[in-house]
């Protein structure tokens, strides 16, 4: 007996009768729990029998016999029912789970499973997808569409080899880091679109460092002056979006280098704990007050051209690092570091990550020059806040980053080489 078959009989029951129960539950008449069951295992026989006596003939057929009998069901349904729906989505799901059943047979038994799993959850999600489709506006289709035009179609069009004199320009890859910056924006972006406004100033700090923990050090510094009152909820939120931007850095580093994310990210996590404590402290204190704001409206965090723009910038650190280590040795890195992460700590951290990943910098001052740029950014973010807000938010600004600063400072300097996981 072969009970792998025997499996494969019982795999393909369970995902027919999954698929069918949502059908049915749905008050759909063209197929229900027994009829996708069944279906689900004509598949899986039909595999057999082309196998068995090695026929490829036998599945197309049965194939085309049950598309027949869905055919000649939807044209009895259309003459007897009034306002009947004519939409296609069982009849699709039908056949989809025919050719589950198939493929658990004549292919990848874990990828079958998959896909019979994601039609039973996609049926299942009908109306969450509707609602969600009917609340995008204009600028979110702009930025879906903008994201798979980077991912999709830019992407895999572009040569994967180095270019340059420090042969160190690969396009596909710098783009693959344009691709992962931009599609962290997004999930904030839509995380706060449909969640963001409705469940306080944590998630404002959370989703700010998401999204851009710059953008969100302005748009609250610039509050401030509007409204005095606020100075302690936009420190907070400040600074829980850098806390949170720290936590970005760490997994870009774990994309990129995800081998040796051990030997670094100990000391990040170090740094990450005190701006955590000193959000518990400053939430604490703005809890006494009560109060909450909403985060402004964040713009479309995937226009092409800002896309570009960071890619250049990308492209730029990478010659700029790699030129700094041939000429002036590791120990001038630390400028290009401080200068970097004063505009933009994405693109220094994706480059060094990059270097230690072809083993032109070793982890240990990789790490440090990572953690530099980030606390050359909190300065850069921590002036602009001063500049923009209020005297009360620059004090609770400037004693939050003042002491990650110190202690970030004190990790570089005294932290072992011996201590990571």
């Amino acid at each position: 007996m072969n009970y792998y078959d025997i499996i494969t009989l019982a795999i393909a029951l369970g995902l027919g009768m999954l698929v069918g129960l949502q059908r049915q539950k749905s008050d759909h008449e063209m197929a229900g729990v027994r009829t996708f069951t069944l279906i689900s295992i004509m598949g899986v026989l039909s595999a057999f029998l082309a196998r068995d006596f090695e026929n490829p003939f036998i599945l197309p057929v049965l194939g085309i016999c049950l598309t027949a009998l869905l055919v000649t069901a939807n044209i009895i349904k259309l003459k007897k029912l009034n306002d009947t729906d004519i939409g296609q989505t069982t009849e699709v799901a039908a056949l989809l789970m025919f050719a589950v059943g198939a493929y658990l047979v004549m292919g990848d038994r874990v990828i079958a499973v998959i896909v019979g799993g994601s039609v039973a959850i996609l049926l299942y999600l009908k109306e969450h997808l509707h609602n969600f489709i009917d609340k995008l506006e204009e600028k979110d289709l702009a930025a879906i569409m903008t994201f798979a035009g980077i991912s999709l179609v830019i992407l895999p069009l572009l040569p994967d080899k180095t270019f340059g004199p420090l042969d160190v320009l690969n396009p596909r890859n710098i783009w693959l880091m344009v691709t992962l910056i931009v599609g962290i924006s997004v999930i904030g972006y839509f995380i706060y679109k449909f969640v963001g406004k409705k469940v306080g100033i944590i998630s404002n700090g959370i989703l700010g460092g998401l999204i851009s923990s710059t953008a969100t050090t302005v748009s609250y510094a610039r509050k401030t002056k509007e409204s005095k009152a606020i100075n302690k909820l936009a420190a907070f939120v400040i600074t829980a979006a850098s806390a949170v931007a720290m936590v970005r850095v760490m997994v870009e580093v774990g994309v990129v280098i995800p081998e040796k994310l051990s030997q670094i990210i100990l000391p990040l996590i170090s740094v990450f704990a005190i701006m955590a404590l000193i959000c518990v402290g400053l939430f604490y204190i703005i809890s006494k007050n009560g109060g909450d704001e909403k985060m402004p409206e964040p713009e479309n965090p995937a226009q092409f051209k800002s896309a570009l723009i960071f890619g250049l910038l990308y492209g730029a650190i990478l010659m700029a690092v790699a030129f700094t280590k041939q000429e002036f040795g590791n120990e001038a890195l630390y400028v290009v570091a401080i200068i970097s992460g004063l505009t933009d700590v994405d693109a220094i951290t994706l480059s060094l990550s990059q270097m230690m990943k072809t083993g032109g910098l070793n982890t240990t001052t990789g790490w440090r020059l990572i953690l530099l740029a980030s606390l050359s950014n909190l300065l850069f973010k921590g002036i602009m806040a001063a500049v923009l807000g209020t005297r009360q938010l620059a004090k609770w600004i400037g004693i939050s980053f003042g002491i990650t600063i110190a202690f970030g400072l004190t990790i570089m300097w005294l932290w072992p080489d011996t201590w990571h996981f």
